[in-house]
């Protein structure tokens, strides 16, 4: 049994709760730092029983503005709740962002919308922090991405276990791949770490709630179908359909997909866009141009791309009647297949190992590779192929089903007696309990006010909608801590109030230096 990522785990006295209460796995708080993480991994008594529960953390994948379960703006403006995965995804939109005077601190800037997760140089000290599962988002992404994703912390992965013996990988065999796996590849908003080595101020991506791709020339010349560009490597290859974008005056992302390219030759493109140059607005040249997305790299991907195996050990033997072949596999399941055959020397003594070798290698319809083939007969022996190749068959059929037989069901963890106390003796709509199951639940572990979850529309006036650990104040420049010791700045920057305002829709925003969050309020039944 585990605990969503909705369950909002920030705090050590949360999560010894929910293991206390038999909870197997649990999903962080992607806000947490490493100090704690490892705070939390202490508490759960981790480094003496690391197999009493599992800390899981995101390391890929778009990021939500608000601490997941603590998000109500999607159903407050639309009555589609973040909460139960029908985001209305407000954090994209742009947003005029006024302070406490009216005065426009920014213009439809995304100051919601964040750049993408991606934790590939932070393995290592996640892992020593106590984390074990390691959490990459998927939800509506295509097969490329996955195929891409996967493949790349996989590789990362297994550079650690090569480094880090006393670590056990959790899954049997070694992948290996037909292309180099790249995350810039793939759609995302430029990359961040987020909060894991504490807070900075570039972890949004204000410009754009859309992919802004990776840049690969300028222009040099627009005509009146087309435009051409020199590549800043020579030895880069555009294609018909290729994904280009670039910035315009006012920074907007303009995208202008390739209908049809021509190779001039020495890094010079000419490019024939799908849509009339007219829209192309500020597209002149020394224009940077970015791509994103490559229809080779989408091919390749459409393609088998990835391939698992389990690597195992045979051992022919000679028996009293025959031939006996032992397989066991990098797990320690082992299994064996006999045949009876009458003794035959072989006519070409010199290759008939290694033949016998190569007919006993032959694995590659099945989930297996070999590791070594050792031949411990005292006798040469002639095996023609097809008992050779029954004979492998047969054992690998055993081992299969051995494999099968020695797997278990990790059994459910049991929660200590009497019941462990919730940390907490009041919830307020923030648990987010909406129904007689979770109700009845945080009654047992002693909790007595309960109030219903937002959704139920039983909270009135004015609620926070959004808790986040993301300051707006803090990644415009205008923190208070930021400008201590600045001259000519130092007391004129206070942390007031900021007021977002998209269409119609106005939000106040009340974030300070000192509570490193910010809490979005709006009337739950006007909304």
């Amino acid at each position: 049994m585990h605990a969503s990522t909705q369950t909002d785990i920030r705090t050590p006295e949360k999560a010894r709760f929910l293991q206390d209460a038999g909870l197997s796995q649990i999903v962080l708080a992607r806000e947490l730092d490493l100090q704690e993480i490892a705070a939390i991994r202490d508490a759960l008594g981790a480094a003496t029983d690391p197999a009493r529960c599992t800390l899981e953390f995101f390391i890929h994948g778009a990021l939500c503005v608000a601490y997941s379960g603590q998000c109500y703006i999607s159903h407050a403006h639309t009555g589609r709740s973040a909460n139960r995965g029908d985001c209305s995804q407000a954090c994209r939109l742009p947003y005029q962002v006024l302070d406490a005077q009216g005065r426009f601190v920014a213009h439809d800037a995304h100051v919601l919308s964040m750049k993408d997760n991606n934790q590939s140089f932070n393995l290592r000290p996640l892992i020593d922090a106590g984390v074990r599962s390691f959490k990459i988002e998927g939800r509506y992404k295509d097969m490329g991405y996955v195929k891409n994703i996967t493949a790349h912390y996989r590789r990362l992965f297994d550079e650690i276990l090569d480094e880090r013996p006393e670590l056990t990988r959790a899954s049997s065999g070694r992948c290996t791949f037909t292309f180099t796996p790249d995350p810039n590849q793939n759609f995302n908003r430029e990359f961040t770490d987020y909060f894991v080595n504490g807070r900075k101020d570039d972890i949004g991506a204000f410009d754009t709630p859309k992919n802004p791709g990776q840049p690969i020339g300028f222009v040099t010349r627009v005509g009146s179908d087309l435009f051409e560009l020199m590549a800043d490597d020579a030895a880069l290859q555009l294609s018909n359909g290729d994904g280009l974008c670039y910035w315009d005056a006012q920074k907007e992302l303009v995208g202008a997909q390739s209908n049809r390219v021509e190779d001039l030759g020495d890094g010079a493109w000419r490019v024939f866009p799908k849509d009339p140059m007219a829209q192309l607005h500020d597209l002149r040249q020394g224009t940077v141009i970015n791509r994103n997305r490559s229809m080779d790299w989408a091919r390749t991907l459409e393609k088998k791309s990835a391939d698992r195996r389990i690597g195992v050990w045979l051992k022919l033997s000679e028996t009293a009647d025959g031939l006996q072949l032992c397989v066991t596999d990098e797990d320690g399941n082992a299994a064996s297949a006999q045949t009876q055959l009458a003794h035959a020397a072989p006519k070409d003594e010199a290759n008939n190992d290694a033949k016998l070798r190569e007919s006993l290698a032959k694995l590659g319809e099945t989930i297996f590779t070999p590791i070594d083939i050792v031949l411990d007969v005292p006798r040469p022996w002639f095996v023609p192929a097809s008992v050779a190749n029954a004979l492998r068959r047969d054992a690998i059929a055993a081992l299969e089903a051995a494999r099968a037989a020695a797997w278990q069901r990790l059994p459910r963890a049991e929660p200590v007696q009497p019941p462990a106390p919730y940390p907490e003796d009041s919830l307020t709509y923030l648990a987010n309990v909406f129904n007689h199951a979770a109700r009845d639940f945080y009654a047992q572990h002693g909790v007595k006010v309960i109030d219903a979850a937002y959704e139920s529309h039983e909270e009135e006036g004015e609620v926070s909608l959004m808790i986040t650990k993301h300051c707006v104040r803090f990644s415009l420049s205008l923190c208070p801590k930021q400008a201590k010791g600045v001259i000519g700045v130092k007391g004129t920057v206070k942390a007031e109030p900021l007021q977002l305002v998209n269409g119609k829709e106005n939000s106040p925003c009340a974030s300070t230096a000192s509570r490193a969050r910010c809490t979005w309020s709006a009337r739950s039944s006007a909304a």
